[in-house]
């Protein structure tokens, strides 16, 4: 069982940075895999990263590549998202999950553990 909570989220200009963070609980969390996700108002929830159990491979979604990283920290039991160049299309709840497997994939439904969501907006 992992407990996932999310902090960092808030509002920002366009242009600025945020950087998130997802603490975890469990004594098993650097057998997972992690991502981050978002929604936005009336829209499904999107792939926006991943990074593996052990951080050596990391998948980003096209619409934030070069601009986010995803990080983690297995000895804090931490993965993070820092958001570079934000752009007010970046606005949306952003969720921390957990998946335990060594495979990195980018579908919510494969993700067994949600935290429950940071609200990042930007502001044109």
């Amino acid at each position: 069982q992992v407990q996932l909570v999310e902090s960092g989220g808030g509002l920002v200009q366009a242009g600025g940075s945020l950087r998130l963070s997802c603490a975890a609980s469990g004594r098993t969390f650097s057998r997972y895999t992690m991502a981050w996700f978002r929604q936005a108002p009336g829209k499904e929830r999107e792939f926006v990263a991943v990074i593996s159990w052990s951080g050596g491979s990391t998948i980003y979604a096209d619409s934030v590549k070069g601009r986010f990283t995803i990080s983690r920290v297995n000895a804090k039991k931490e993965v993070y998202l820092q958001m570079n160049s934000l752009k007010p299309e970046d606005t949306a709840v952003y969720y921390c999950a957990a998946d335990y497997t060594t495979t990195p994939v980018v579908g919510p439904g494969e993700y067994d553990y949600w935290g429950q969501g940071t609200q990042v907006t930007v502001a044109s």
